[in-house]
């Protein structure tokens, strides 16, 4: 897990930083910079403009090009590429609703239905709720 650099309220991290213009970008990507104009017409890439119009790619979007041409040179097409932005960022999503899930849990212990604050319950009784069942006797098998 990556941890995120403190950082002032309101800074931008380094990696987000909008700081190449399109020929470095290309450059440090390796592809010609009308390759960057076409991922953004298909919605691969989403520079920042400058008040002038002017594309800046920050370090973030140098290493979504990589990729891109990674992907590409497998014999994935730009559709395909697409998905799979799409698919990473809903998993970076869910893995950070499932950090908050956790940190959540770890706050505040959850009682077991027909028990005591955080007693231990066996596994069975467990299934056996949750089928509705009622759950088998305690004491020894």
């Amino acid at each position: 897990m990556r941890r995120e650099p403190e950082r002032r309220a309101g800074e931008v991290p380094l990696e987000d930083r909008a700081v190449y213009i399109i020929s470095v970008a290309a450059e440090l990507a390796g592809v010609h910079p009308q390759t960057l104009r076409i991922y953004e017409r298909k919605g691969l890439l989403r520079p920042r403009r400058t008040s002038g119009n002017t594309r800046r790619y920050s370090a973030r979007d140098i290493e979504r090009l990589r990729m891109i041409q990674s992907l590409t040179q497998e014999g994935v097409n730009l559709a395909g590429v697409k998905r799979i932005i799409q698919m990473q960022g809903e998993i970076e999503r869910l893995e950070r609703r499932i950090r908050e899930l956790e940190a959540e849990l770890a706050r505040r212990p959850i009682a077991a239905p027909g028990r005591r604050g955080t007693d231990i319950v066996p596994l069975r009784s467990l299934r056996a709720f949750r089928a509705g069942l009622e759950p088998f006797p305690e004491g020894p098998r």
